[in-house]
Order: C-alpha cells, then sequence, then structure tokens
C-alpha cells in the first residue's frame, strides 16, 4: 500500500503523524458526529454500564457489574455456643460461612458445611458504604466465628 494524504476537516493538509484525538475531521468529512465516550461493559439488560473508580490507576472503568453483589466465603467451627440463625435457630458443627455485600448491605450467612440450605446469621447485616471494606468484614466475622478449640 502506498501512503496517503492526511488532511483536516477544512482541507488542509493536517501536521505530519499526528492523528485527530477526537474524530471531529472525520465526522466533519462524513457528516456524521464526532463519536462519543465508549464502554466496554457488556449488561444483559441492554442497560448502559456505569462507571467505577479504580483506586491508585488515576482512571475509571467500566462498572459491568462492579456494583452487583459479591461474596467471601470460609469454613469455619464455632465455639460451643454455636451460631445463631434467624430461620433455624443454633446451628454447630462444621460450617462454611459466606460474607454477601449487595446494595450498600454487608450480611452473614451459614450453612452446614457442603449443605445447600443458607441461614441468615440473627445480627449478621449492616451498612457498608463501600464493597472494597468486604475482605475487611469478612476477616473480622471469621475471626469472631471461627472458635474451633471453644
Amino acid at each position: 500500500m502506498g501512503e496517503q494524504a492526511v488532511t483536516g476537516a477544512d482541507g488542509a493538509p493536517a501536521p505530519e503523524g499526528v492523528p485527530d484525538p477526537g474524530g471531529e475531521d472525520a465526522a466533519a468529512a462524513t457528516g456524521s458526529p464526532a463519536p462519543g465516550p465508549a464502554t466496554a461493559g457488556m449488561t444483559a439488560d441492554g442497560a448502559a454500564a456505569g462507571e467505577v473508580e479504580v483506586p491508585g490507576a488515576g482512571m475509571t472503568a467500566d462498572a459491568g457489574g462492579a456494583t452487583g453483589p459479591r461474596s467471601r466465603s470460609a469454613d469455619i467451627v464455632p465455639g460451643p455456643g454455636g451460631v445463631m440463625t434467624d430461620e433455624v435457630g443454633v446451628v454447630t458443627g462444621e460450617l462454611t460461612l459466606r460474607t454477601d455485600f449487595a446494595d450498600g448491605l454487608v450480611s452473614l450467612h451459614v450453612q452446614y458445611k457442603d449443605a445447600d440450605e443458607w441461614y441468615a446469621v440473627t445480627g449478621g447485616s449492616a451498612p457498608l458504604a463501600d464493597a472494597a471494606g468486604l475482605d475487611a468484614v469478612h476477616t473480622i466475622a471469621v475471626g469472631l466465628l471461627h472458635r474451633p478449640e471453644g
């Protein structure tokens, strides 16, 4: 392929090797509006993905579900008093603790290890302003509930 001349919207030659950063020259030549910001985020419902801050990176990224539910889990053995749940009362023995974050709320659930049913830990929900705190809340919950020695 040979070289091609690069011209601006007014037909004047563009500076050598400098692309049109906003796309205005190409838009003016075709009569279409200049391209706007685009998102690479994918959604199932057709709604545009929001943006979230990427701490320490100085940029934003597509939310693409980043604000949706998140969870952490760990196997625990509670002390002699077990774990009180809303649905079935006290559960004891080998359990799995799940810490969930959704819609600004963190909540704790337990299940008998490898069972299907999850139970809400009594008093185990609280507002959490930022999903970044999920790991800390989960670590604290495991530290409080995991008492294999009694």
